[in-house]
């Protein structure tokens, strides 16, 4: 995520240095709040080479700028280069911001069952004016069993979208129960050809789970994001071109495993929240662990996780994104507004952490850098935090405010172990990874866990968990086990996760199952469970 640094950073490992001439290389990037980071690991996942270039207000020139820096550290590397993978936070500030998404009409198969509450309801002002073009609710959804509730109306659609056709430039579709039976939403996919052409069309069975209004709220700013994933991939070629790069390209989405640009281009809203998924799979790889505490500190925030068989734990619960609630695959997280940049003051003689943040301006306004602003970083200098992570700035132009820098990390440490509790499920004492450029903000003791690790290359973790990163799908359906039987149908659910995965681009010959979880529907006449399945498998080479 980001380091404080005074300049682009490089340290590749001496020990890397000798590569044979013909090993095939696998750049990773990964942009965070104040750094962008990019490393190269070969075949081994060895790494060879990792560079952190300050973030850019426009994130495609850091991203340019930080693939330039690595390729330069290791001869020819730009043409033994066959994989790049990029996490991106492009969508997130495309919806924070309100900038670059597209309008979207929003169409519902609700009626006559959810007029009372109309899509895109407890939306904030300014999202919804940004995105919404129109939104309706037309006579369609089915039963939790399946069953139809009324017909779908076609001709309802047809005039919606007629009166749309001149403002859509994509459109997001919701039928109540899709994810149990989405036949309906299909054939309104098919209508939408017929009427507006070659507009992009997000269905919400394929994004979200049960819960029809935060499904239809992914289903939405999915569609609103469709054009912001098309830069994205497209300045990422320009970017691999302009670096002599020819190489399949991925991103990373937010379940730690990657997606092909074919994949993202359709369900870009998958990748929010993949930075701290990226940092997780890299402090796995990085310590050897699998079931974990994951602190990731950046410039600007810290971030909470949990590992489990080596994966981000996802959450469970409706997430907000922008204002608004979501229910899509989100990893289980635990966010703080305190971070390498994070501005350090008093009042009413009580030291206050943000939340405000010098960002990407650390290496400027920090007071070890020769700025005015006392931050988190100079906390970490004038305690000696930042010993065992290498020099940051001049530790003696932060000494005039050194008792207020110490305080300052006395309140950082209560932060962390209130966050950690937060964040853990059960009483069992996990050991705890600490990444990022600004992990020196972790202490070596802390209550609650089974010591504390900060591996070697920590500073970089995220950029190594989307290098190594595999591909995966996943699947979260209900099914009526009563036509089929539960046995075909958890076979029918591992078949099509099976599929997603090597749609998004996994080798379809080392696919596997990592992980089922059925859970039973109560009150119901026939047996009826929601499944969900998830598969993963390495890059498809060719």
């Amino acid at each position: 995520m980001a380091e404080p640094t005074s300049e682009p950073t490089s340290e590749p490992t001496s020990e890397h240095a000798a590569v044979a001439p013909q090993a095939r290389l696998r750049v990773g990037i990964d942009v965070g709040g104040t750094n962008t980071d990019a490393v190269i690991v070969d075949e081994r996942d060895r790494l060879l080479a990792k560079v952190k270039h300050p973030t850019t207000s426009d994130v495609t020139t850091g991203i340019l700028s930080a693939l330039r820096l690595v390729l330069a550290q290791l001869d020819g590397a730009a043409a033994r280069v066959s994989h790049v993978m990029l996490g991106t936070t492009h969508a997130t500030n495309a919806i924070l911001e309100r900038r670059n998404l597209n309008r979207v009409a929003a169409l519902r198969l609700g009626g006559p069952a959810t007029h009372a509450v109309p899509p895109l309801t407890g939306w904030p002002d300014d999202l919804r004016a940004a995105i919404s073009c129109g939104a309706v609710v037309v006579d369609g959804g089915v039963e939790m069993t399946g069953e139809p509730i009324v017909p779908l109306d076609e001709d309802a659609v047809r005039r919606f979208l007629d009166g749309v056709a001149e403002q859509a430039e994509g459109v997001a579709v919701s039928g109540v129960f899709s994810p149990v039976l989405s036949d309906q939403e299909f054939r309104v996919e098919e209508l939408v050809r017929e009427v507006l052409g070659d507009v992009p069309v997000s269905l919400s069975h394929e994004i979200g789970s049960l819960g029809l209004l935060e499904r239809e709220n992914a289903c939405v700013l999915n569609a609103a994001l469709v054009a912001v994933a098309g830069r994205v991939t497209a300045g990422l070629g320009d970017a691999m071109s302009a670096n002599g790069i020819s190489a399949e390209a991925y991103i990373a989405q937010n379940d730690g495993t990657l997606m092909s640009l074919d994949y993202v281009r359709r369900y870009p809203i998958l990748t929010i929240g993949s930075g701290p998924t990226n940092s997780m799979r890299g402090a796995s790889y990085l310590t050897g662990v699998t079931d974990a505490l994951v602190v990731d500190v950046g410039g600007t925030s810290t971030d909470i996780g949990i590992l489990s068989s080596g994966f981000p734990r996802e959450s469970s619960t409706a997430v907000e994104i922008g204002g608004v609630r979501t229910n899509f695959r989100m990893p289980d997280l635990v966010s703080l507004a305190l971070g390498g940049g994070t501005i350090v003051g008093s009042a009413n003689g009580q030291v206050t952490l943000g939340p405000g943040s010098v960002g990407y301006r650390l290496t400027t306004e920090a007071l070890v850098f020769g700025g005015s602003v006392p931050t988190l970083t100079d906390a970490i200098v004038a305690t000696g935090r930042g010993n065992g992570i290498g020099r940051i700035g001049d530790a003696s132009r932060a000494a005039a405010h050194e008792e207020l820098l110490r305080r300052a990390i006395a309140e950082v440490d209560a932060r962390i172990e209130e966050g950690v509790d937060r964040v853990k499920t059960s009483g069992r004492e996990l050991p705890l990874i600490a990444v990022g450029g600004g992990s020196g903000l972790i202490p070596e003791v802390l209550a609650g866990v089974a010591g504390v690790h900060r591996p070697d290359n920590h500073d970089v973790a995220n950029a190594i968990g989307a290098a190594i990163a595999s591909v995966s799908g996943e699947l979260d359906r209900v099914f009526a086990y009563g036509k089929d039987g539960r046995d075909e149908s958890i076979a029918e659910a591992v078949r099509l996760a099976r599929d997603e995965a090597i749609r998004a681009g996994a080798d379809p010959a080392y696919v596997e199952v990592v992980e089922i979880e059925e859970v039973p529907l109560a009150y119901l006449t026939e047996p009826v469970a929601r499944v969900r399945v998830k598969a993963a498998g390495p890059l498809k080479t060719h």
